[in-house]
């Protein structure tokens, strides 16, 4: 027994990082910084408001695309996505499809709204829109969902760092978060997208390299999915029973829903793409995007699917070696491209710089947040005194990401740890957004109702179902593997478990318990046990199934006059205007600007 362990102890050294590898992972972390010296300090830009959350709103297509796919491809994607696919099948290739409707949606449908209001916080738009009120309640739950959410972007790299090199996982994070808080406080949105690109690049690069090489590592395309379609990982569910994980509908389905908050109504998405001088280059730039998103994160998808017909029959998790599937990633890129000098630090690299990009980008959206909602109402404000505070904020925002570093730890999947946080309220932004500029007759007061139901119903599923899991009503058990061709790989050692495995196993004997799994349910139906994937769903439901009948019961004003240009374009062209309405009778709405809400501006109509 002390034998095998000494064996296991060896092989999982092989696993580990190089002097090279450090030089690249400390290479990539001094151009992040580098980049933020720059336009904090050798820049020629003004320093104003506009300068450091939209950079002068004069950025360039390319970039700001980049940034975008950047943004989306954090370490949870890099790290999480393939450990989803390993573990419980390709079916989350419907969420990464659900993009292409997407796109549409957000170039006709939403940032048109944005563009012909000049709005660069996409939450003046439920105040010119609605009232204040709505605004307020919108912008806490962004707050609240982004304070939880930080904690998570920076930990994912440094659980991959601390698997390969062995150093306490809170030492790195703290470093690592101190740069990113250095950069982001410095450079503003132009520090953050700049590096974006560069980071975007390492990202790319990396994922398609350890792609390819794990596919020669198997024995080629035929061989991965081969063993994959032997191991059931692409066995689809087109059935409609809500409890399954992964259903093709509910993937389908909260992916649209899933998109549509993240990038067309997430401030730190909007801020980057109304920083582009014309709805015209937005709308290229989301396509770039999109396509981007698509390519990338559906290789990472198919990754997963690599790494299952990689460890085939010897699962390094069942075995023991690797602590959970959050973890297997950087034990495959050690497996297929340690053997190639400074690989590793590459992919490492990679991994901190989804994070980077996602963690800068939320930082810099939720600075100037929370300064325009919650501080200069009360404060009298300058652009030097408020870029002051944005700073402060962003430090004192990335010290609470390192200490929160400690509870995220205690998680059990990542993946669906977020997903739950984003949905929370993701389904409520994204439905009282599309209300607004969908439903005209749809008023504040209807809406704040809505979102109230729709925040605190979809609270009580989550409290409840996760009392389910805790209890073991709910157990998502991922797809079997075994230990039975560990002889073919060169993970000496792991064998040992298979005996503890099979003890574990139950016997035909036993009775079955009434659970729901990841893959069916032999209980009665709960909403409770509904899969995380349909929050989303659930959550717009409410808001429309709310505001829709009581807009019925408090009506607009007898006389309001619809400004077209608060509207979807399609639904604008439906509200009628006479010429006398547009030259003669004022609009009256509340500018968002304006803290009581009560006094209005005339605004003529646009011709």
């Amino acid at each position: 027994m002390k034998m095998s362990q000494n064996i296991l102890e060896n092989a999982a050294k092989s696993f580990t990082f190089g002097v090279i590898d450090y030089i690249v992972f400390a290479f990539m972390l001094m151009i992040s910084a580098g980049i933020g010296v720059y336009f904090g300090f050798f820049s020629k830009s003004k320093n104003t408001t506009d300068e450091y959350l939209m950079g002068g709103k004069n950025m360039k297509t390319i970039p700001i695309a980049i940034s975008l796919v950047a943004s989306q491809l954090s370490a949870i994607a890099i790290m999480a996505v393939p450990a989803e696919s390993y573990s419980f099948g390709f079916g989350y290739i419907f969420l990464v499809l659900s993009i292409i409707p997407v796109v549409p949606m957000l170039n006709y449908i939403i940032i048109p709204v944005f563009y012909n209001n000049n709005i660069s916080n996409c939450y003046e738009y439920l105040q010119i829109r609605f009232n204040k009120h709505t605004r307020r309640f919108v912008t806490a739950a962004f707050v609240f969902s982004a304070i939880l959410m930080l904690p998570v972007f920076m930990f994912v790299p440094s659980l991959a760092f601390a698997q390969v090199t062995g150093i306490n996982i809170h030492i790195i994070n703290s470093i690592v978060c101190s740069i990113c808080i250095f950069y982001t406080m410095l450079g503003g949105i132009k520090a953050v997208v700049w590096t974006d690109v560069v980071q975007a690049g390492i990202m790319i690069s990396s994922v398609v390299i350890v792609g390819i090489s794990g596919i020669f590592k198997v024995g080629g395309l035929s061989q991965v999915i081969e063993n994959a379609a032997e191991g059931g990982r692409f066995d689809l569910y087109f059935g409609l029973d809500p409890r399954v994980r992964t259903t093709v509908l509910g993937l389908f389905n909260g992916g649209i829903l899933l998109w549509v908050g993240h990038i067309g109504l997430n401030q730190s998405c909007v801020q980057r793409i109304v920083s582009l001088p014309s709805l015209e280059k937005a709308k290229r730039a989301l396509i770039y995007a999109a396509i981007g998103i698509l390519l990338i994160l559906g290789f990472n998808c198919f990754t997963g699917i690599i790494m299952f017909a990689r460890y085939a029959g010897c699962d390094p998790i069942l075995a023991g070696v690797v602590e959970r599937a959050d973890k297997i990633v950087p034990f495959f890129v050690q497996d297929v491209v340690g053997h190639l000098k400074g690989m590793p630090g590459v992919f490492i690299s990679c991994v901190f710089s989804a994070a980077l990009s996602t963690m800068s980008a939320t930082l810099n959206s939720l600075a100037g947040v929370v300064y325009f909602d919650y501080i200069k109402p009360f404060i009298r404000h300058t652009d030097n005194r408020a870029n002051a505070i944005m700073r402060l904020f962003v430090v004192i925002t990335g010290c609470y990401c390192i200490a929160g570093g400690f509870v995220v730890e205690k998680f059990s999947s990542i993946l669906q740890t977020i997903l739950t946080i984003m949905a929370i309220n993701t389904g409520a932004v994204v439905g009282v957004f599309l209300l607004g500029v969908l439903v005209p007759r749809v008023t504040g007061k209807a809406i704040l109702v809505s979102i109230g139901v729709s925040l605190t119903v979809m609270i009580w599923i989550v409290l409840n179902a996760q009392m389910r899991i805790k209890a073991g009503i709910i157990k998502y058990d991922p797809l079997p593997t075994t230990l039975d061709r560990c002889e073919n790989y060169n993970f000496y050692g792991l064998i040992k478990n298979v005996i503890t495995v099979h003890a574990d196993t139950i016997s035909a004997k036993d009775e079955v318990p009434l659970i729901t799994t990841a893959f069916g349910s032999n209980r009665p139906f709960s909403i409770y046990e509904i899969s995380f994937y349909w929050y989303q769903v659930v959550g717009t439901a409410l808001v429309w199934i709310t505001a829709i009948p009581l807009s019925y019961v408090w009506k607009p004003e007898e006389d309001v006059q619809y400004d077209p240009n608060l509207y979807a374009p399609f639904i604008g062209r439906f509200i009628q205007r006479s010429s006398l309405e547009m030259e003669s009778i004022p609009l009256k709405r509340p500018h968002p600007s304006l803290a009581d809400g009560n006094t209005h501006i005339q605004l003529p109509y646009k011709k």
